[in-house]
């Protein structure tokens, strides 16, 4: 469903579980990574970021701001649990996949540039691909209180590194920007 830029948009459910998300990732710049604490909120901003994009589809209020507003949260809660687990992980990791990382950075930095240049707006698409990176950063944390996470995490390099690939062949190629598309091959 092409949705218009240009759409008047109505506050909704689903925009508050996003907001939710959004002042729950800015709460955990003040907790100790590793605390109850952190993960019960962690955990609930989780939850918001699958709750927010069903209770949108189900109530039939999936607009343009939303997707947008998701991609916001989205960034911001990531952003802030790298700050707050870069000390963690640089003591668990070795120094090689950090290299890895910033090929990933650059490669997710190079699809938002090409977006925002060809379509004149921020996007970031809700691939099958990103979905599942998503999720297995999410529980990066998870893993690294029981584990060192290495194998893990050169594992979610991979992955984030070919969905990060996926999407800026998706904004190379195709004339329109879908926040919705699934894949490079729809």
């Amino acid at each position: 469903m092409k949705r218009d830029m240009t759409e008047t948009h109505k506050w909704n459910a689903a925009d508050t579980v996003t907001s939710v998300r959004i002042a729950a990732s800015l709460l955990l710049l003040f907790l100790t990574p590793k605390s109850r604490g952190f993960f019960a909120v962690y955990t609930l901003t989780g939850l918001t970021d699958v709750l927010d994009g069903w209770l949108a589809r189900r109530t039939g209020t999936a607009s343009g701001f939303g997707a947008r507003l998701d991609s916001i949260a989205d960034l911001l809660f990531y952003s802030v649990v790298l700050i707050r687990f870069l000390p963690v992980l640089r003591q668990a990791l070795p120094g090689e996949i950090w290299y890895a990382v910033a090929v990933v950075l650059l490669v997710r930095l190079a699809a938002y540039a090409v977006a925002a240049i060809k379509y004149h707006h921020f996007a970031s698409l809700h691939t099958r691909l990103n979905k599942l990176t998503g999720a297995a950063i999410f529980l990066l944390p998870y893993v690294l209180a029981v584990s060192t996470g290495v194998g893990y995490s050169w594992a979610v390099c991979i992955l984030a590194f070919v969905a990060s690939l996926e999407e800026l062949i998706i904004h190379l190629c195709r004339p329109a920007c879908r926040a919705d598309r699934k894949s490079v091959l729809e």
